[in-house]
Parts: structure tokens; C-alpha cells; sequence
């Protein structure tokens, strides 16, 4: 870094706004209290249409959720590639999470031949350079849920965390993650040398601290926590209609069903990500609140 200079006096003021507003789209999130897009492509004669949502919740901490939502061309495959990345005690790990997971996912030599060893590499390797640029990063972590859309034919979902996504067929909720409790995993954690509590408050947290039981960084619980995610591979027919990914600021005021149910009638993929988001803080969420849907036609 440069020499810093001294800001004469009466530019302070100015100098200040500044700082905190480059803090602020750090963080992804520009001057306003919301973040959109969309996106669409063509796969395998399906049209897919992407759309997604985030909102800041009622904390006072810059907002900590970041999205992946794109098409990329790799050899001869077209890929749709989503993600939510839910972060805690600062924005660092999620925004990391945002620019390498899914290259080091991709550069894998075994993604073509085992896409599923070849993400749980690149979780560990991705967790590994978050914990080594600990001093850079800060002690915080996120929890992450990642989609990868092959040819509009296979999806390939994996989590670390309660970020969760759900797909529709026919109108019917099947959840494709999975939620890491600390209490459902607690066995494990005591097993590290861990412990799980309710203390303070009322939600299970590992070492009193951390409400997930999977998460990537986290670099003081490390020796208790998993960044191995969980794995499911679904294969997109016509019954198929769209997929949800989402942060648990929505899922902790509406049930897989419940999402599906509100946007099922809405064809904007953006739309439908906005409703969402609007019906979460209709029910009262205080989280950050962050979401794509992913519409196959």
C-alpha cells in the first residue's frame, strides 16, 4: 500500500462518506437496501431463465449475503452455476467464496468424471486457503449452497450450512440440501472435542457460538466444525418447473412448500426471487435475506 496523506480539514467530512461508501460496495451492496438481476439461456431445447433477490435484514452490520447467479460455456457444455453465500462476523469469507469457489470447483481434473469428489476437493481446498488468509480474511465465516446446471439436464447441488435449495416438479417441494444442525450433528461435534449449547438464547451453537454445524472459515471453531459438504444430484425432466436456493433468512419463516406455492403462478424468474424475499419480511425475518430462482421451461 501507498503512503496514506493527511485529509486537510475541511474535506474530512467528504473523505469519511467515502470511506464508508467503498465499505459498502465491498460488501456487494452499493447505496441501496436491495440487490437484483436475471440472466437466461438455452440448454438442451429448454429455455432456462434465472432470477435473483437479496435484501439487507435489521442488523446493524453491512449486509453479508452474496449471490453467483450465470451461464458459462465449458468445452462443449453449458453450465448454469448459482450460489448463496451466507456469511457471519463480516462480508470477507462470503465475497471469497463468491470469486474462487466455483473456479477451483471447475479446474478440478475430476469434475467431467466425478463432479461429486471433484466438489468436495474443491470445498476442502477453497476452506483451506479461507483458514491460511485468516489474517486477511478476518475470524469469520459463511455457509454456502452451490447448483451447477449441466446442459439443462443434470443439477448438482451441495451445501455447507442451512443455505438450501429446493426444486419443484409438478408443484411438489423436494428439498435437495441439507440443514447442518448443531444438535442433529452434535455426536460429531463432542467427538472434535466440542460441545453444543443453547446458552445463551435458544438455538443449538457450537461452542455456544456458531448456530450451524458445517461452515467454511471459522478459523477459532475449525477444530469442531466440517466444511465437507452434503451431495445430491438430480436429474431435470419435464415434471421439473424451478428451483429455489436461498439463505435461512427465508427458510426460518417459510416452509419448502410455502415458497413453491408463492411463486408458482409467477413466470418471471426475477419476479418470483422478489416475492419471495418481500413475503419473508412480510412474516417478519430480521435476517439478511438472499434469493434465486432458477425457472426451466
Amino acid at each position: 500500500m501507498g503512503k496514506i496523506t493527511e485529509v486537510p480539514h475541511y474535506m474530512k467530512t467528504e473523505y469519511i462518506k467515502m470511506v464508508c461508501e467503498l465499505g459498502r460496495l465491498k460488501a456487494g451492496f452499493g447505496s441501496s437496501t436491495s440487490e437484483t438481476g436475471k440472466g437466461k439461456s438455452k440448454m438442451s431445447g429448454k429455455y432456462i431463465t434465472h432470477g435473483y433477490h437479496l435484501v439487507k435484514g435489521k442488523s446493524s452490520h453491512p449486509m453479508e449475503d452474496y449471490v453467483v447467479a450465470k451461464f458459462k460455456k465449458v468445452q462443449s457444455s453449458e453450465l448454469g452455476l448459482f450460489a448463496i453465500f451466507d456469511g457471519h462476523m463480516g462480508h470477507d469469507v462470503p465475497d471469497y467464496l463468491q470469486s474462487h469457489l466455483f473456479a477451483n470447483i471447475l479446474n478440478e481434473p475430476e469434475f467431467w468424471n466425478d463432479i461429486e469428489a471433484a466438489i468436495k476437493k474443491a470445498y476442502s481446498l477453497t476452506d483451506c486457503k479461507i483458514l491460511d488468509h485468516s489474517f486477511e480474511l478476518g475470524r469469520g465465516g459463511s455457509t454456502a449452497v452451490t447448483a451447477i446446471l449441466i446442459n439443462g439436464q443434470k443439477l448438482v447441488v451441495a451445501n455447507v450450512g442451512d443455505s438450501r435449495a429446493v426444486i419443484c416438479k409438478n408443484g411438489i417441494a423436494k428439498q435437495l440440501s441439507v440443514d447442518h444442525d448443531p444438535s442433529i450433528e452434535k455426536a460429531t461435534i463432542e467427538s472434535k472435542g466440542g460441545f453444543v449449547s443453547k446458552m445463551p438464547g435458544d438455538v443449538p451453537r457450537v461452542d455456544g457460538m456458531l448456530a450451524v454445524a458445517r461452515a467454511f472459515g471459522d478459523k477459532s471453531l475449525k477444530a469442531h466444525l466440517s466444511s465437507e459438504p452434503d451431495i445430491s444430484v438430480e436429474e431435470i425432466g419435464s415434471e421439473t418447473e424451478f428451483i429455489i436456493l436461498a439463505s435461512d433468512g427465508l427458510w426460518k419463516v417459510m416452509s419448502n412448500q410455502e415458497a413453491v406455492d408463492a411463486i408458482r403462478g409467477i413466470k418471471d424468474a426475477q419476479a418470483a426471487a422478489k416475492r419471495l424475499t418481500e413475503e419473508a419480511l412480510a412474516r417478519k425475518s430480521k435476517d439478511d435475506i438472499s434469493c434465486i430462482v432458477i425457472s426451466i421451461n
